[in-house]
């Protein structure tokens, strides 16, 4: 497929990494000479040097012939822009947007009024702030990802010294008798992502999803030695942009305390205009004095949601160390990621990774539902709809996946779902959910969702 991503920030690095590799070919266009050699030295991919916005700049990297357009620059004007141009000179060209205004819905409707397609408008932070809320209220699990339309659940936890988890194999954790449709899909331990089998041990500091039935997911919980439900009373958020406001909002209409930190005296007035209940403390929401003057023991969580990565970094372990539950970072660079992981940071979410996310989702085979990413695009959760392969209702057991890869659950299209093991089957029209390291991503889409070659008649 030819692609032209306009925007060579981060989003559009990862994106043109992403999809150079699968073999589809790509054009950059980046405005900054730095950045365009930094994207020549690294990517297998054609870079433009220019505007996104200019006519005359997407016609050089080839908008005409483009089968898909990709705007993600750091302006939301040049995306819009940049997909107006591509409807004018490519009719048949699909096209994303990565949006980051808080207008992004009424960007939506003025788009389909004007007669403005844009395909996929993607608003991460909006998206974020859903799946932050899910795992503020149940203690010790770092995130809560929904599959089959909410019917299968994904949640990662951290195994701590002391748990009676600590040094058991997963076999021997089965002979414990675990709720029947539930499975540990994958272990991060320090730089390592595994993909687990009965012989693989727990130990102290690894990160691990466990993939469960949405009406077993607290019995899971539970059987992992955690706490499935702690009351949210006292929410402090760092940084005044959309995302902590938002996250403010929902609080509130759920009943919970809110202390939000912001720097800047403007914004504090303009953030307490919109806000209700929530106090706007105009301070510093990393300096221990302010934290303390401010009653952050036992606060319920702990939300660094600034710009900066290490300050979100550096605040959350402040604030550990001054007694908060839950530390939820933003962190934007994929290297940070396994870093605020080991430091004991229990969630972290990127918006950046989530784009890239929404728009592999979007761009791969039409079966694909969703994709998302772990850590530096270490290893990935696909949930597609299976095809009439050559994998069709052959017990799992008989099925040669690719090394790297497991199937984690099946939901049938009448509503049934397993978590299965070896005599399961996958049948056409069935959502399935993998586990696969990024090296085998693409020889397991094209497994599962190839159509069987035809007998010559």
């Amino acid at each position: 497929m030819r692609i032209l991503i306009a925007g060579g920030g981060e989003v559009g690095y990862l994106t043109a990494r992403r999809l150079s590799r699968e073999g589809n070919e790509v054009t950059i266009v980046e405005q900054s000479p730095e950045r365009c050699a930094h994207l020549e030295e690294m990517l297998d991919a054609r870079v433009v040097r220019g505007s996104a916005s200019s006519p005359q700049t997407l016609r050089e990297a080839g908008v005409r012939d483009t089968e898909l357009l990709i705007a993600v620059t750091d302006s939301d004007e040049v995306n819009l822009l940049a997909c107006l141009i591509g409807q004018a000179e490519s009719a048949a060209a699909v096209k994303v947007a990565n949006l980051r205004t808080h207008e992004a819905e009424h960007w939506r409707a003025l788009c389909a009024v004007v007669g403005l397609k844009i395909d996929l408008i993607i608003h991460a932070e909006s998206e974020l702030a859903s799946r932050l809320l899910r795992v503020l209220g149940t203690p010790g699990v770092s995130d809560i990802i929904d599959f089959a339309g909410g019917r299968v659940k994904l949640f990662g936890m951290s195994i701590e010294e002391g748990n009676w988890v600590v040094g058991k194999t997963l076999a021997e954790l089965d002979r414990q008798g675990p709720p029947k449709n539930s499975l540990i899909a994958m272990i991060f331990r320090g730089p390592e992502v595994i993909i687990p089998h009965g012989s693989d041990v727990l130990l102290p500091g690894d990160q691990i999803y466990i993939i469960t039935r949405a009406a077993d997911i607290e019995k899971v919980i539970g059987f992992m030695g955690l706490q499935s439900k702690a009351e949210l009373k006292r929410v402090f958020i760092l940084g005044g942009k959309q995302l902590s406001i938002w996250l403010a909002q929902a609080l509130e209409r759920m009943g919970v305390e809110v202390k939000l930190f912001e720097r800047d005296a403007a914004r504090c007035e303009k953030i307490a205009q919109v806000l209700n209940s929530t106090v706007v403390v105009h301070a510093d929401g990393t300096d221990e004095a302010t934290l303390i003057e401010e009653n952050i023991r036992d606060a319920s969580a702990y939300l660094a949601c600034t710009n900066d990565d290490e300050d979100n970094i550096i605040a959350s372990l402040l604030a550990r160390r001054l007694g908060a539950k839950k530390l939820v970072a933003l962190v934007n660079r994929l290297n940070y990621l396994p870093m605020a992981q080991r430091l004991g940071i229990h969630t972290t979410v990127s918006p950046r990774l989530h784009a890239v996310d929404r728009i592999l989702q979007f761009v791969r085979k039409g079966r694909v539902l969703s994709v998302t990413t772990f850590r530096e695009e270490e290893a990935e959760a696909i949930e597609l709809v299976a095809a009439e392969s050559r994998y069709a209702g052959r017990k799992l057991k008989d099925v040669r996946l690719p090394k790297g890869a497991i199937v984690g659950a099946i939901a049938r299209p009448g509503g049934e779902v397993t978590v299965p093991r070896g005599e399961e089957s996958i049948q056409p029209g069935d959502r399935v959910i993998f586990f696969a390291l990024e090296k085998v991503v693409r020889e397991l889409e094209s497994a599962f969702l190839s159509e069987p070659p035809r007998r010559p008649a």
